[in-house]
């Protein structure tokens, strides 16, 4: 449990770690393939099918998928009060950091013509809401406030509906967050009516939020009739620690990450095995305390890893070799080290920025690339809300002056009509 390995061990964590995306899903994907199909083809007679069986809301119907104004004002009023401003200061936050994500059109004007790029929103952008016991407003307001920002004309949710009641906090975070519409439809159904349209459900543009495997293998499914936001994989932190780092602190972030679930990996890079052994005496320590100690402990013992690197830079290069989701640097002066990292979803530097800061309050995203995946993609944002269109205009003169080099390149590639296409406008 929790061994402690050496730098140059890394390269084997990366492939163990890699090998949780490796599950055989060859059954749930049937599922999901036949639902995809079912609603695709019959529409609200098929959703409205697999909501009665997977959802258990027996009333279903066209005019009761939606969450109403009197439940809406119901909701706020059964959700504690102290969760509700808590949850108006986070979107707040989320709110002004992906405000200054947004783009400004830009175009480059010289002679008689003219370049640019115009920054346009997707219409209709629909947000999951996994259901059940639990509910999860912090990833409602993350998913919701980023497209709000980008300007997306309506935002839908979707979330499961156990006898047509949704959980009121997830009402209410949704409508904090700005949503247009809550539909009372949860699984691979929802991901179905969004990606192809029901007579009900209007077709989105874009899908996010995350959900059961049948939800992550539906949207993998539907990607490319439909945007997603990503494939999330198994959650992750990785902590790089200084002989002066708090042992306490370090082992609260470690089960923190833990508790998800038993693929959750946390990994530890230190640099010295006195300081590796007694921050794993307090991990274990600390772990006896907590409710969810069995789900933590499986995770600490398929994936807990601390590593000892010979100094503060082998720590890094570690670090960037595994390109964690989340990455707390409790070093001294953690500043120092920012520019040496090249690969993380969300960085967290000092002892006082626990990765719990961001998953709820800080106002940064807490969507992020698992797997690795974090060495070419990025923390949810408003430009997975938009797109970008190029802008050409020149002038007759100014084309006159290139239309030859049009002509030189089609003909090169062998396409006339290219070619005829530019020199036609000045044949005599």
């Amino acid at each position: 449990m929790l061994p402690i390995l050496f730098s140059r061990d890394a390269e084997q964590l990366k492939k163990r770690l890699l090998m949780r995306n490796e599950t055989d899903y060859t059954e749930e994907q049937k599922v999901v393939d036949e639902v995809l199909a079912q609603v695709r083809t019959k529409g609200d007679e098929a959703l409205f099918d697999y909501i009665r069986r997977f959802d258990g809301f027996s009333e279903v119907a066209g005019d009761t998928m939606l969450v109403t104004e009197q439940e809406t004002e119901d909701a706020f009023r059964s959700t504690d009060a102290g969760l509700l401003q808590v949850m108006r200061e986070a979107a707040a936050n989320i709110e002004a950091f992906h405000n200054r994500q947004k783009r400004e059109n830009w175009f480059i004007e010289s002679g008689g013509k003219t370049i640019g790029q115009l920054y346009i929103p997707v219409e209709n952008a629909g947000v999951y809401v996994p259901g059940g016991k639990a509910a999860y407003p912090s990833s409602v307001l993350m998913n919701i406030i980023p497209a709000k920002c980008a300007g997306v004309t309506n935002i839908s949710v979707a979330t499961p509906a156990r006898n047509g009641i949704v959980n009121p906090v997830t009402i209410a975070a949704a409508k904090i967050a700005g949503a247009d519409k809550i539909y009372k439809m949860g699984g691979a159904q929802a991901i179905a009516a969004f990606a192809y349209g029901t007579q009900t459900i209007p077709k989105m543009d874009k899908i996010t939020g995350p959900g059961n495997i049948y939800v992550a293998l539906a949207k993998k499914s539907v990607y490319g009739v439909v945007g997603i936001d990503m494939i999330a994989g198994p959650s992750e932190v990785l902590v790089i620690a200084d002989d002066q780092a708090n042992e306490r602190y370090i082992a609260a972030d470690f089960l923190s990450q833990a508790e998800h679930d038993e693929m959750a990996a946390c990994i530890l890079v230190t640099l010295s095995e006195e300081k590796a052994q007694r921050v794993r005496d307090e991990i274990l320590k600390q772990a006896e305390l907590l409710p969810k100690k069995e789900i933590v402990m499986k995770s600490l013992t398929q994936y807990g890893t601390i590593i000892v690197a010979e100094d503060i830079a082998d720590a890094v290069a570690v670090s960037n070799l595994i390109a964690p989701e989340h990455l707390e640097i409790c070093v001294q002066e953690p500043m120092r080290l920012l520019d040496k990292i090249r690969h993380a979803g969300s960085i967290f530097l000092g002892e006082y920025s626990p990765e719990p800061l961001g998953d709820y309050f800080a106002g940064t995203n807490h969507v992020l690339p698992t797997n690795g995946t974090a060495r070419f993609s990025s923390p949810l944002n408003v430009d997975d809300f938009q797109k970008k269109s190029s802008v050409i205009y020149y002038t007759k003169e100014e084309f006159e002056r290139d239309y030859k080099k049009v002509v030189t390149f089609a003909k090169a590639e062998g396409l006339d009509a290219h070619a005829r296409s530019a020199a036609i406008r000045f044949e005599d």
